[in-house]
């Protein structure tokens, strides 16, 4: 039977009094909602980061292609020689011949996580793939007329030794990863969402599967114990769907499987209207239904089918190639504008009274509450760190400095700190304060269904709706809308190209100062 921490069994009569004890802690620990004690403790066991499978695939086809290409350049430089030319179309040779051997074992399938961990399986793929790649180098430079200019003792050693080492390190890669499975440093978390028959029958399928690397991490559902029983399969059941969403805030989740039977249309629809505002895959388990779709219509964990409905933005590659551009060009802007800055600095000190710098909590990356650096644009004894107060054209709380660099938006520049930090990023839907509301006195979750879903990446200094003119006060329900919606485009839309488009348009932008007080 499934436990956490490996220490606590979980009978029906444990979980039932676990889950309604009463909470003696600090309890809301994401800042965002509250937690029953076994939901808590799931949490916090799920909190540490994990290695991602497909990063770690895809990390592993630069190492190898790297490999091959020093191998072959190694028996260049040990049996050919040192000649510039010469070794130049060596490379280039060996360059094709490297993409070739990754192209190959791709095909045959060894980039799977399955198929890496294994010992022997995967080495017969490899080197059958390895020799179809040298086959066609071969090929290329027969037809190319070039083979007399290659040495053969070069292809052939090349063959040799670069098969042994695309072997040897998977051995040592398959011996890693079988370590980090058993430690849980590397594997695909998921939460059931449903119980019964359904999620039964999913996890029972999940554990036939050789090799997964899924780690189920619970159950949510807002039926009681008679409809859902309070352990399926030896899982327990941590709570209903509003404490999920919490749950998925503090503990690091990859992936919702929901088992509600796709006859349940209703249901399934309001359960994906509170879900899909989460930053994850979420997946309609298509196991024990009944209706057959078009096999290239699911995703398959093994031989268990299941359905798309919602992506995770900025996965893996993405997200790390997002996190470069925001070092990059954050490192680039703070050297330009450090002038201004300190300009800034010495502006603010001198027109009143108190410190520089001010710090705001705001809700950041999947909710989370994050403290953003300003330059300080209020008397510092009439400052509103919780902003519960919207700013308004001619607010007396202003100062004749932060008029300016509120307008200009010289205010947020200190951010660019934050940005190198990883908390914001360069561009994203604008952070707005937890407190904040609008000039009607209501908060922003109110008036928008489905606000939170602008926090499926991380915040921004700019965005796309700031370029489109939605910036300062928001004194109008449209206006919200707008911004959020303009907020989703991007999330959607993403792409390193639409990053630089946004920086590039800002400063136009911020000639329109009509909401900026």
């Amino acid at each position: 039977m499934a436990d956490i921490d490996g220490d606590l069994p979980f009978t029906r009569e444990a979980v039932r009094a676990f889950r309604n004890e009463p909470a003696d802690g600090p309890i809301a620990e994401a800042g965002v909602g509250e937690l029953n004690p076994l939901a808590l403790r799931a949490a916090r066991q799920f909190k540490a980061n994990v290695i991602s499978p497909s990063l770690l695939t895809g990390l592993w086809r630069l190492v190898e292609f790297a490999s091959l290409i020093a191998v072959a350049m190694a028996i260049f430089a040990v049996y050919v020689g040192s000649d510039f030319g010469t070794m130049s179309q060596y490379l280039f040779v060996a360059a094709i011949g490297a993409a070739a051997g990754v192209a190959g074992v791709e095909l045959a399938g060894c980039y799977e996580i399955s198929r890496m961990r294994t010992r022997g399986k995967q080495a017969m793929r490899v080197l059958a793939a390895w020799a179809a790649a040298i086959a066609l180098v071969a090929v290329l430079l027969f037809f190319m007329k070039a083979q007399s200019d290659y040495s053969r003792v070069w292809l052939a050693a090349w063959f040799a030794v670069g098969g042994a080492t695309l072997v040897l390190g998977r051995l040592v890669l398959g011996a890693f990863i079988r370590t980090w499975a058993r430690n849980g440093v590397m594997e695909r978390r998921a939460v059931i969402v449903g119980g019964g028959r359904n999620a039964e029958a999913l996890i029972r399928g999940l554990e036939m599967q050789e090799d997964s690397d899924i780690r189920i991490c619970g159950i949510f559902d807002d039926r009681d114990d008679r409809r859902s029983p309070p352990i399926v399969a030896g899982y327990p059941k941590l709570g209903n769907i509003r404490e999920l969403v919490e749950f998925a805030r503090l503990a690091r989740i990859d992936m919702l499987i929901v088992t509600l039977p796709l006859t349940a249309e209703k249901r399934v629809l309001s359960l994906l209207k509170e879900l899909w505002v989460l930053p994850l895959d979420i997946r309609l388990s298509a196991h024990s239904a009944q209706l057959r779709f078009r096999p290239r219509s699911y995703s398959f964990i093994g031989q268990i089918p299941l359905l798309d409905v919602f992506d995770r933005p900025l996965a893996d590659w993405d997200w790390i190639a997002k996190r470069v551009f925001d070092i990059v060009f954050a490192s680039i802007a703070l050297v330009m504008l450090s002038p201004v800055m300190l300009g800034t600095a010495i502006a603010i000190r001198m027109d009143s009274k108190g410190p520089v710098l001010f710090r705001q909590k705001r809700h950041g990356f999947n909710n989370q509450i994050i403290d953003v650096l300003k330059f300080r644009s209020m008397y510092h004894e009439m400052s509103d760190p919780t902003a519960r107060k919207v700013v308004s054209k001619g607010d007396p709380r202003v100062t004749k400095v932060g008029r300016f660099i509120r307008k200009s938006s010289i205010d947020e520049l200190p951010q660019l700190w934050n940005v190198i930090r990883g908390e914001p990023s360069l561009v994203g839907p604008r952070p707005h304060a937890v407190h904040a509301v609008s000039s009607g006195n209501e908060a922003f979750v109110e008036i928008v269904d489905g606000y939170f879903g602008r926090h499926k990446v991380k915040p921004g200094i700019t965005g796309w709706a700031q370029i489109k003119g939605y910036r300062g006060e928001i004194d109008q329900a449209d206006k919200l809308k707008k911004r959020v919606e303009y907020d989703l485009f991007y999330i959607e839309n993403w792409s390193i190209l639409f990053d630089i488009k946004i920086l590039a348009l800002t400063p136009v932008s911020l000639f329109k100062t009509e909401n900026a007080y």
